[in-house]
């Protein structure tokens, strides 16, 4: 064989092997864009399995008439394990009628949410601890609410309910968290949203925290109850069974 048909057979053989090599690379750009499509595509399918239906849920507290409350920390943990420390804290929504007309006595019937916040970067609750001072006895009191699948399910479903302020039907969702904290250490919780009938999920019997107010740190001091709802308990007291 020529020297010159040894060179153009090795010619040959590496363009040969370039095609190889080339459609070898070609099969895996392909193979490794279609898996990175698949555990995008698998990324989302987790985190829309995961997330609720709402960028934020909301966690409201209310007392009864004249029963006024300080709560000290209502702690949240979602379902991600996450902590949200404080995630509500202060007075609750609340109604003092002047002339001792109000009425505390009793659960209502259509409850509403409350004076309360958004719990801002959470997913859907497992757990709220709540301890408070209920400054109508007065008396610490600290509990956890667990809060079921089946709630947040409830949370997550879309229903169509008719807005009567906006005169329209919309797809609702109760993403509110509703707790009214009553006298003796019973809370009810209700979830609810707009334009959308709140719906009862649990009933919690509070414990006594034995280092009282603020952890210990007052001194066993509680804040003051306004003139009118201090009127109003000196008058008929708490009513107690009421709420059991």
């Amino acid at each position: 064989m020529s020297t010159l048909d040894a060179k153009s057979q090795h010619v040959t053989s590496l363009i040969d092997q370039t095609k190889t090599l080339c459609a070898w690379c070609i099969q895996m750009s392909n193979f490794i864009r279609i898996t990175f499509v698949v555990f995008l595509l698998s990324g989302c399918t987790f985190t829309n399995s995961q997330s609720m239906p709402y960028k934020s849920w909301y966690l409201g507290f209310s007392v009864p008439d004249y029963m006024e409350v300080w709560i000290e920390t209502a702690d949240v943990v979602d379902i991600q394990e996450q902590l949200y420390p404080r995630a509500m804290s202060g007075t609750a929504s609340i109604s003092t009628p002047p002339n001792n007309s109000g009425d505390p006595r009793g659960w209502p019937k259509r409850a509403g949410i409350g004076k309360g916040k958004h719990v801002t970067g959470a997913d859907l609750p497992k757990q709220i601890y709540v301890r408070w001072q209920s400054l109508a006895e007065p008396q610490t009191y600290q509990m956890v609410i667990k809060i079921t699948e089946a709630t947040r399910e409830l949370m997550r479903k879309g229903e169509k309910a008719f807005c009567s302020f906006g005169g329209e039907w919309i797809t609702g969702y109760r993403d509110s968290i509703g707790i009214r904290l009553a006298p003796g250490g019973i809370a009810k919780v209700w979830v609810g949203g707009a334009c959308m009938t709140p719906i009862e999920v649990a009933t919690v019997k509070a414990v006594i925290d034995p280092r009282g107010p603020y952890e210990g740190k007052s001194g066993g001091k509680y804040d003051s109850l306004s003139d009118v709802s201090k009127a109003y308990i000196e008058k008929f007291g708490v009513p107690y069974d009421s709420w059991k």
